[in-house]
This record gives C-alpha cells, structure tokens and sequence, in this order.
C-alpha cells in the first residue's frame, strides 16, 4: 500500500505508552507524568533536540486535557495568526467550555514583541501555551513568557530506544511498514539507529528510504548493510551552528585543552568538524586558548596556533584540519598560565579606580627645552646603562599609585624562569633602597 504521509508522520505516538524515551518526564510519578495523567494543563515550553517528542508531548497532553488543539510554527505564523488562534480559543471556552491549548513550535525564532503578544491571553486563562525550541530558552524565550511556563528539556533518543521506534515500525501493519514481508538485519539496524544520532524523525526516515532500497531474498524483503550504509552516508551529528549544541562543544573543547586532556580535546574537535563546524573558527578559538590558557609558560603555542590557521587557509581541508588538531594537541599538553590573563585584569581595575594618574615627570618624554625646565625625564636612569639592563629601585607607575604586582608567574613551564629572573632582579632593587644595606 502506497502511504501518502511519511513514515515518521504516521507512526506519531498516539499514547503515552507509544512514546519511546523521555522517562525522566514520563516515568511513573514524575511531575509530567502526572500532568498527564490528571488532565492538568499548564504553560510549558519543551527544550530539546529534534525528533525528541515535543510536538507529540503537546498533542497528547491537549488529548488527555480534552482540549482544543492549535499548532502554529513560529517558521510561518506571524501575529494575525496569533489572533485567529485566541479568536478561535475564546469561541471554543465560550461555546463548549473546554480550553485550548495553543503549541508554538520553534518558538525562539519569535521576536520579543511577537512572543509578548501570548502573555495577556496566558494571564487571563484564554489558553494554555506549549512553545518547543531546539535552542537555550535562557536566552532565546523572553523572561516575562519564560515566568509563566515550566520549561523540561527533553533528551536525545539512545540507541536502543530508537531499534525500538524501528521495530515498531517494522511490525505496524496499519501505519508502518507491517505485512510488507520487511526485515532488517542486525547490522543494518545497528548502523541506522546510530546514524539517527537521537533524533527519532531522522530514523524513521531513513528506514522509510532503506525499505524502498530492500532486496527481494525468497518470500522477504530484506534492508541490509549495504541499504543501511546507504541512507546513513552524508548524515551527521547534531551540531548547530550558532546554536546551543554549537557554543557547548566549543566549551567542551576549551576546557579539555585547559584540562591538559589532549584526547578529549582531539574527541571535541573531530565532533566540531563532523557536525560542519567551520575550521578556521577553531583555529581562531585555538589563538585565543594560546594567549588565555597558555600564555607566557609556553610562547610558542601562540605561534603554533597562529601558524595552524596559515597552514588552513593554504591547504583547506582534509590536509589543514590536521595543521589545526597539533595545534590542539600541543595547547593541551602545553604547561598552562593565565598570569597574564589574571594580571591584566587586575591593571583595567586600578585603572578604573583611580582615573587618569599623572605620568611621573622622570619618565616623560623631554623632546623640547620647556619641558626640560619643567622637570620632564629629570632623574631618569636609562636601563640599558646599568647591569643586566636593569635600573635597580626605579619606580615606573604613577606616585599616587599604590606598589603593584600584577603579573605573577605561575610555578610551570617557562614562567619558572621567568619567576627567578623577576625575583634576582627585584631582590636588587629592595637592597638600592634607601636605609637597605648595600
């Protein structure tokens, strides 16, 4: 039988028990769970990944609540449509009494005027808003929506789960692929579960290619590896740019390198790659773990990292993705400073607590005679005239500037040296000191 509507659409759960995966809502006794079960309706947004349930979630809870059910897409519908579906809700409670619920998917890809538009007809019981985003409600859903609903994030399908959503497939005779004398080998249902990589939609769909492509074996009709291998080639991980999966495995990466983990690091930064990262942002991310994390306990990861980008953009990939993985590798198990970091933060707060502090007369420049007569660069020692180009007791900040030491290096790498050489130097300057032995 010829199906209009695709597999995934029509295998949609129409019960609870259907639905494969999120136990840690659905279970027995967890709080949606029981929202469910009691027909209780409340504003909620679902925060997951696609192919995840949240328009699923959204139907069967207006079922249960035996409610009207309006879906929108924030993709298509603008504010009109938006009034049509409170217009339609006030006529459904006035009418029948019963409430409705309005689902909004990809609700972050509203403005903030469009999602304040719900707010009021929230407030006032009009209906009941489900709004599902693939992206951080945090940042992407307005704190005055975000204060009415109950956010549950909703997680990615495991591999087991989704041989199961595939077998269901496979037996259902009214809606899926059922008395087609359809099999599916170990293997190829191995490999079309993790190409899915959580999302239940992509599986579905794939299966639905892989049958097309089945071979006649006897009296079956068989979807092998080869089948298998051939829907799931070109698929990648989830990954979206810019998006919260996107700024979660840059974190990923960063902190593994800070961590010295060179294999988590390498791990991150293939996962980057695969889901289509571009390159060359990870060579610039790569620059600034160089200058944040490495800093002086190592300055030729800084080089090394500019160098990776170069070798990029003169090779492209696959030949510059390896310049950019030894970088990684070398910032990962680089020694690690961020003395520079730390003490340049501490420099912007004196310069934002005291205000604009004279530059000490000894240490201006004196180009003409009048700035000669008024004191400029008068008593000022030149280093490189004194041993190891170094003017012992010479002060260099302003005089209304408490004494600082900003810069401390870190007990690693090159800042060892770079330690020992500040405190031979310095111990010099405390004995030129007045009163101090000589």
């Amino acid at each position: 039988m010829t199906h209009m509507r695709p597999l995934a659409d029509r295998m949609r759960p129409r019960t609870l028990d259907e639905l494969v995966g999120q136990r840690h809502l659905l279970a027995a006794g967890k709080p949606l769970r029981q929202a469910l079960e009691g027909g209780l309706l409340h504003s909620m947004i679902f925060w997951g990944p696609p192919g995840t349930g949240k328009t699923t979630l959204a139907r069967l809870i207006a079922r249960r609540a035996d409610a009207e059910f309006i879906a929108l897409s924030a993709v298509q519908a603008g504010v009109k449509d938006i009034r049509e579906a409170v217009e339609r809700a006030k006529v459904s409670r006035a009418a029948q009494a019963r409430p409705t619920v309005l689902f909004l998917d990809e609700v972050h890809r509203f403005n903030k005027a469009q999602q304040d538009t719900f707010l009021p007809f929230i407030e006032d019981g009009t209906l009941t808003f489900i709004g599902a985003t693939t992206e951080n409600p945090s940042f992407e859903v307005v704190s005055a929506l975000l204060s009415r609903a109950r956010v549950y994030v909703l997680k990615p399908l495991g591999v087991e789960e989704l041989k199961a959503v595939i077998g269901a497939a496979l037996a259902d005779g009214e809606r899926g692929l059922g008395g087609q004398g359809l099999v599916i080998e170990p293997a190829a249902l191995e490999l079309i579960a993790l190409a899915a990589d959580g999302d239940a939609r992509r599986a579905l769909n794939m299966l639905e290619i892989a049958a097309d492509l089945a071979e006649d074996r006897a009296a079956q009709r068989v979807i092998g590896l080869a089948q298998a291998q051939e829907v799931a080639s070109g698929t990648r991980r989830r990954f979206d740019k810019g998006g919260e999966q996107f700024y979660d495995q840059i974190s990923a990466l960063h902190k593994a390198v800070r961590g010295t983990d060179p294999d988590a690091a390498l791990y991150w930064l293939c996962r980057m790659l695969d889901g289509g990262c571009d390159p060359l942002y990870v060579a610039r991310r790569a620059v600034r773990m160089a200058i944040e994390d490495v800093g002086l306990a190592d300055p030729r990861a800084f080089r090394m990292a500019l160098d990776a980008w170069d070798a990029y953009e003169r090779l492209g990939s696959p030949e510059g993705e390896l310049a950019i993985a030894n970088a990684i590798v070398y910032l990962a198990v680089a020694p690690k400073s961020n003395a520079v970091y730390v003490a340049m933060g501490e420099a912007r707060a004196d310069v934002e607590e005291f205000g604009t502090l004279e530059v000490p007369l000894h240490i201006r420049n004196a180009p003409t005679r009048l700035m000669k007569e008024l004191g400029y660069g008068k008593g000022y020692r030149f280093a490189h005239d004194e041993p190891e180009a170094y003017a012992a007791g010479e002060r260099y900040l302003p005089d209304d500037l408490p004494d600082r030491r900003y810069y401390r290096p870190v007990p690693r790498g090159l800042e060892i040296r770079i330690a020992e050489a500040l405190d031979r130097l310095r111990a010099r300057a405390v004995r030129k000191s007045p009163g101090s032995a000589t």
